[in-house]
């Protein structure tokens, strides 16, 4: 595939993929006048490094797993953003819980639903959330 039908089946930019290639997370092979040409382990490449951007891996993380031919270095790169994953989930959860109680509380003032308050009590007594 060209750069440019695989950049349009992920509903990415072409620069995306250059950039990639640039820092080293992608390599499509060269055809005649340099042209990129991209197999289907390299569409599976790009489907890798899109669901670890999601997960909030950087793209020097990225590079690192990729690359990575020892399994424990790999899995060490997975096992950090692992536990930073989990951690944003919780918050993105408990930010969730807080939109439902508000979305589902009949009082006139949603701050003073206790249910609603109920969800902002760990913020309340320990502080924090910045």
């Amino acid at each position: 595939m060209t750069i440019g039908e695989v950049a349009d089946h992920f509903g990415l930019p072409a620069h995306v993929l250059r950039h990639w290639e640039s820092v080293g997370l992608l390599c499509p092979a060269r055809v005649a006048g340099g042209r990129r040409r991209y197999t289907r382990d390299d569409l599976f490449r790009v489907a890798s490094i899109l669901r670890a951007k999601q997960a909030g891996l950087s793209l020097p993380d990225i590079r690192a797993f990729l690359a990575a031919g020892d399994p424990a270095a790999r899995k060490d790169v997975l096992r950090r953003n692992h536990d930073a994953l989990r951690a944003r989930m919780e918050a993105l959860r408990s930010a969730l819980d807080l939109l439902e109680a508000g979305l589902n509380c009949s009082h006139e003032d949603v701050s003073t639903c206790p249910n609603y308050r109920s969800r902002l009590v760990e913020l309340v007594e320990v502080g924090g959330g910045g």
